[in-house]
């Protein structure tokens, strides 16, 4: 059969694909188009700032 690449513009649309693809009981795949290393950096940072490891930047003094 034919294979379809849906881009969906939004978290939105994205959820009403999924419903309308699970109500027609058709299968189907998922990928997550990041690198998997950039989301561990991304994570680890965000983890990193959770336990004060950040850097805070006044807006006011950014041109100084």
């Amino acid at each position: 059969m034919a294979t379809l690449i849906i881009h969906p513009d939004n978290e939105e649309q994205l959820t009403a694909v999924r419903a309308i693809l699970h109500a027609l009981k058709i299968s189907f795949e998922e990928e997550n188009t990041y690198n998997p290393e950039f989301v561990a950096e991304i994570l680890k940072a965000e983890e990193d700032i959770k336990n004060g490891k950040g850097v805070s930047i006044r807006t006011e003094d950014l041109w100084k």
